[in-house]
């Protein structure tokens, strides 16, 4: 009776949420007062997907969606990216039948890396893929490592691990696990590949297991690349699944030697989101055909990436974890690889939409110097945090005479409206996005 109440009240409040624009969690979180242990008592199907990461969660999980969806079967996932245990709960709930059994195929699930183990208390993917970790939200998530001990926690010995070989902490979690039910994924060295470490700080520089220095063959971006431990042995396994070729400049990408892809968003962070997202629906039984029909040109759905028009000019605004370094690189890395004259607009305003903080630090370890390019006719410093991010500037070798620095948001959109016609870059979080995307017009 408890699970049946349960039942009830999530679909109850999911409805009168989805009439008000809200209601990811909060039903979840009412629903789980009434039956502690539904998630425990519910009928789920044969595969279970999780994904979990510093980055990428959101986009890995839509692509794998899209596939599994293109592929016949009925995908029950968490499209609003509410992705701790009560916004679990609720699309557990909201999608079962009065009598407990969840209506799908596969329940494909973005997971919280710091709350997985409380959501996986309860049942246990059947398969669960692991992206990345980076510094991430300092003021809550800490270091890496503290990171990966919360996720290790959340995982089965019967699950089947997705795990990026690139990553040398990601791939700490197939020791003492089954090899059989791990599987990897990683990039061949490519043209994006480098010798050399690039970035304001380098986290895989020690060994995650013995702590002795790290070598490195080559680098695909920040820590992630081909490595190896002399001291200990830990080393980059060999992949299942891998990027064979790939071209960023002409947006193609080859996987496992047979299979082009062409890339409607030349980021490198793409390209391993598609690798995730193909490896773990491989594993799910979908053929290659298929999966690149859908992946072929797939342009994002969850707001990563918006097309934009304002006054004369054509924009793209990059949504960029504040708090996340690697994620504000790979974007300025985006932009340093384009060639037609530019401006880029940074917007630090809120820093989260979950939670109060002040603290900046992590603007020092985010390389803006990637913006000291020709092309890059201006940067414009804008939010509340702009003096802050008016003060990294100097110690970066971008021309003073290029930077223009303001507080409101307005103010920047008005004078783009008014001045020029190149193309403008905006590199901001899901916090501050709307403020600008509010006075556009989006394409």
């Amino acid at each position: 009776m408890r699970l049946f109440l349960a039942i009830v009240v999530c679909k109850l409040l999911r409805f009168i949420g989805g009439l008000i624009g809200k209601g990811s969690s909060l039903p979840g979180q009412f629903a789980l007062k009434v039956c502690p242990n539904a998630l425990g008592r519910v009928k789920l199907p044969g595969t279970i997907i999780a994904v979990t990461g510093s980055n990428g969660k959101t986009s890995t999980v839509e692509m794998t969606a899209a596939i599994l969806t293109a592929d016949g079967k009925r995908v029950v996932y968490n499209k609003e990216g509410s992705n701790q245990i009560e916004g679990v709960a609720t699309l557990i709930l909201s999608h079962c039948t009065l009598g407990g059994r969840l209506r799908g195929d596969v329940l494909l699930l973005e997971s919280d890396e710091r709350y997985a183990r409380h959501t996986f208390q309860w049942f246990h993917p059947t398969h669960f893929v692991i992206t990345n970790l980076y510094r991430d939200q300092l003021t809550r998530n800490g270091h890496p490592e503290w990171v990966y001990d919360a996720v290790k926690a959340a995982i089965h010995p019967e699950t089947t691990l997705v795990l990026n070989a690139d990553d040398p902490l990601v791939s700490c979690f197939a020791r003492n696990h089954d090899p059989d039910k791990v599987k990897w994924f990683g990039l061949d060295q490519c043209a994006v590949s480098t010798k050399e470490h690039r970035g304001v700080y380098h986290d895989g520089a020690r060994c995650p297991v013995c702590k002795g220095r790290m070598e490195y063959s080559c680098y695909h971006y920040a820590h992630i690349g081909h490595w190896s431990c002399p001291h200990c042995g830990h080393r980059r396994h060999d992949t299942d699944f891998s990027v064979t070729a790939l071209d960023l400049k002409e947006g193609k990408v080859t996987i496992n030697g047979e299979t082009d892809i062409s890339l409607a968003f030349k980021s490198i962070y793409n390209v391993y989101n598609i690798l995730a997202a193909w490896s773990v629906c491989a594993l799910a039984g979908v053929e290659p055909g298929v999966m690149a029909g859908v992946i072929n040109n797939y342009m994002l759905k969850n707001g990563r990436m918006i097309t934009f028009r304002l006054g004369n000019h054509r924009g793209t605004l990059l949504t960029s974890k504040h708090e996340n370094s690697v994620a504000y690189d790979t974007n300025l890395g985006y932009i340093a690889g384009t060639d037609k004259p530019c401006t880029v607009l940074v917007i630090v305003d809120a820093i989260s939409r979950k939670y109060f903080t002040g603290e900046t630090s992590w603007l020092w370890d985010i390389d803006f110097d990637r913006l000291n390019c020709e092309h890059v006719q201006k940067v414009m410093l804008y939010g509340k945090y702009c003096n802050d991010l008016a003060v990294r500037f100097k110690y970066t070798h971008v021309p003073a005479d290029k930077v223009e620095v303001g507080e409101r948001v307005a103010t920047a959109a008005e004078y783009l409206r008014e001045n020029g016609d190149e193309d403008v870059y905006v590199i901001t979080c899901f916090s501050d996005r709307d403020k600008l995307l509010s006075l556009a017009e989006k394409d």
